[in-house]
């Protein structure tokens, strides 16, 4: 009962009652940890990360890792800092040889990184792109507390530090969000990198769903609805018909109004977590990346 006075009466505040609602960060499943300087070294620390230095991945026994040690080499971590001073973890995955495309992948609800982690070796493969992708503040090794204002700030984070490594990088980036990923941080960055879509070679987004917490109460809060009239690069539309977290209703309503929506792909009979389990996921995901966003450089 304290807990329930406590988040929808002290303060009355919808904006903070939708956030506690909205964000719901797992315990961490995996550390990122500063690798010690070489021999030798004049540093004065005893430890390197930050901008220029390594970082080593941790995985814990929740991560449910499913590959080899071979494909956790590919893996590299690091951290940066967000313009609200929070420290920020990332994570790029080597999937595929000489990979034109690296998609920048902002991960569902009460997920992080650590958990993402096969996920994202599985999708790069089936795609073949590399993925790169990062926590939100309060979730996994970023510190902060998570809420809208913190997402923007996040995801730019994440995409500063994406390009100025022009290496992963080498034909363009996309963007590809699933659920809470969806919301007002990936239409954040559609929209005040729109400019740097032409001269970054930034090519579109992947949104397979939209999120309605903004119907619950009378604030602006993750309103994906009213800002997605606004992106210019070609945006993908996936939603399993049979939602039931997300009504399918809110996918239709984002292909409506979205100025540059390709052709979307509605998944009859896929629910809220099982949508990546259909064949015409990876199908469609391939066109977008190989035919629709290859034919916005030439």
């Amino acid at each position: 009962i304290s807990q329930l006075c406590c988040l929808f009466c002290c303060p009355p505040c919808p904006s903070r009652i939708a956030a506690k609602l909205a964000f719901l960060p797992p315990e961490p499943t995996y550390a990122v940890v500063p690798e010690p300087e070489p021999v030798g070294s004049t540093s004065t620390g005893s430890l390197r990360g930050g901008a220029a230095g390594r970082w080593k991945l941790h995985l814990k026994d929740r991560a449910d890792f499913q590959y080899s040690q071979r494909e956790l080499d590919n893996i590299e971590v690091f951290v940066t800092k967000s313009s609200r001073g929070n420290r920020i973890g990332c994570m790029y995955v080597r999937c595929v040889p000489g990979a034109r495309y690296t998609v920048l992948f902002s991960h569902g609800n009460a997920v992080d990184l650590g958990q993402m982690s096969s996920f994202y070796i599985g999708l790069g493969t089936r795609i073949n792109c590399n993925i790169f992708s990062y926590d939100y503040s309060g979730y996994g090794a970023s510190t902060g507390k998570p809420s809208e204002r913190n997402l923007y700030s996040d995801i730019d984070a994440a995409w500063q530090a994406l390009r100025t490594r022009p290496a992963w990088v080498p034909w363009g980036c996309c963007h590809c969000c699933l659920a809470l990923g969806c919301h007002a941080e990936s239409i954040s960055w559609c929209l005040s990198l729109r400019g740097c879509f032409r001269g970054q070679k930034e090519q579109g987004c992947l949104d397979p769903c939209a999120y309605p917490v903004s119907r619950l109460f009378p604030t602006p809060f993750l309103d994906s609805i009213e800002k997605i009239s606004k992106i210019t690069s070609p945006v993908l539309i996936i939603h399993g018909t049979e939602d039931e977290v997300i009504d399918f209703s809110h996918g239709l309503a984002l292909f409506e109004r979205c100025p540059k929506a390709v052709e979307p792909l509605w998944v009859d009979g896929a629910g809220h977590n099982d949508i990546e389990l259909y064949s015409q996921y990876l199908e469609r995901l391939r066109k977008f990346i190989s035919q629709e966003l290859a034919s916005q450089r030439n």
